[in-house]
């Protein structure tokens, strides 16, 4: 998504014969890592469609990052202009539920290091770093990237969790990174 965005939006020229190779490679391998160890394949709709408008909403955030950043403003701060007209409309959403507040539950210093865990360094962070890379990089390059992830994940399980790395998984990782070298090539080489 971010790619075809970009091409539209940023006017780059993203796709191109490697980069579809590699990312097809990339979910070859992503599908392989996820797949592994079970035994029946189902498909859920909702879930799917789900978690391909989630994969949209992030391209389109993402090439609304590089276009912003094109105009030099500083990333912190759009960063945090971000966050609050997200949270603005979180809070008008939750208005049809039957939402209360409760502070109580802030005085547990378990739960107030939670939420400030996840909202300085899991969220806030987290964006700005994005942002950062996405000024950096590009919207593209930058999203290419996220196929480390369950290449991450399985070397994280092995070396953390003492798991032991099947064949499927093997050849998923190896998939994953040849499709994230294919795919980002075509940004060095112009």
């Amino acid at each position: 998504f971010t790619a075809i965005l970009s091409d539209f939006v940023l006017k780059e020229k993203s796709l191109k014969s490697n980069f579809i190779i590699g990312f097809i490679a990339a979910m070859m391998g992503i599908a392989l890592i996820s797949f592994n160890g079970t035994s029946n394949f189902k498909l859920n709709p909702i879930g799917d469609v789900l978690a391909l408008l989630a994969a949209l909403v992030w391209a389109i955030y993402s090439v609304l990052t590089k276009k912003i950043s094109e105009y030099g403003y500083n990333t912190i701060q759009v960063t945090r202009r971000i966050f609050i007209y997200g949270i603005t409309f979180m809070l008008i959403a939750l208005v049809p539920f039957d939402f209360e507040l409760n502070l109580n539950h802030f005085t547990n210093p378990l739960y107030l290091g939670n939420i400030i865990f996840l909202g300085l360094g899991a969220s806030a962070l987290c964006f700005v770093t994005w942002n950062v890379a996405v000024k950096i990089l590009g919207a593209v390059k930058t999203s290419i990237y996220i196929y480390i992830v369950p290449v991450v994940t399985v070397v994280t399980s092995v070396i953390i969790l003492n798991e032991q790395i099947t064949l499927m998984s093997f050849i998923g990782t190896i998939l994953t990174l040849i499709g994230l070298f294919l795919s980002q090539d075509f940004r060095d080489k112009g």
